[in-house]
């Protein structure tokens, strides 16, 4: 499959609501810590939204609210990974990402035949606390060898100018939640990601 090299990572269809509109083909909805009826209702909501707008809905971790969504496409870390029930999301031909952040995860990954892997982070992240170092740009391409065919995403700190270099690396797709969402025009700055994204595809 083919990733769009724009991937952005939101917190609520709040956001999709205003960032559909400005050209958005490739986007996860990532909740924390909310009721689950509150979530269901959530990726209720976004996959109408991206279905409307032609874009493709990513849900992270709630596999099992998203298969019973309907929902085509799942995202797991790896302590998800450990948790989710694989043979049935693949039963419901459901596309998997899934993060990697050192060797071990990338072999455990790569048994599963995922959709995408997701390398990161790349650069000093404040979306959220990690135990690993940034990765840096070399290890994108290290990564880009290892797995071959299957689509890299990068993730990590990224934002529009450092896009670029790992794309150039060897990553098929960019992943950024707050150079968008912490911008002071995320409509704008939706629109520089999507004007990148459609000058390497």
């Amino acid at each position: 499959m083919k990733l769009d090299p724009f991937y952005l990572i939101v917190d609520s269809t709040h956001w999709l609501e205003r960032l559909l509109p400005h050209g958005l083909r490739l986007v996860q909805l990532r909740i924390k810590n909310k009721p689950e009826e509150f979530v269901r209702a959530e990726i209720k909501h976004a996959r109408a939204l991206c279905e409307a707008a032609g874009a493709t809905l990513v849900i992270n971790d709630y596999w099992r609210l998203a298969l019973e969504e309907d929902c085509n496409f799942i995202h797991l870390g790896q302590e998800d990974l450990a948790e989710a029930d694989i043979l049935a999301i693949r039963h419901a031909k459901c596309r998997l990402g899934i993060s990697t952040h050192d060797p071990n995860e990338l072999a455990t990954a790569l048994s599963l035949k995922p959709d995408y892997v997701a390398l990161g982070p790349v650069y000093p992240t404040t979306l959220k606390q990690l135990d690993w170092a940034p990765q840096g740009v070399a290890r994108v391409s290290e990564w880009k060898a290892l797995v071959g065919d299957v689509p890299l995403v990068a993730i990590g700190g990224l934002t529009v100018e450092r896009a670029r270099a790992v794309l150039d690396a060897g990553a098929d797709s960019a992943a950024v939640s707050t150079d968008v969402l912490g911008h002071t025009d995320p409509e704008a700055r939706t629109r520089e990601w999507v004007a990148l994204s459609r000058a390497r595809v």
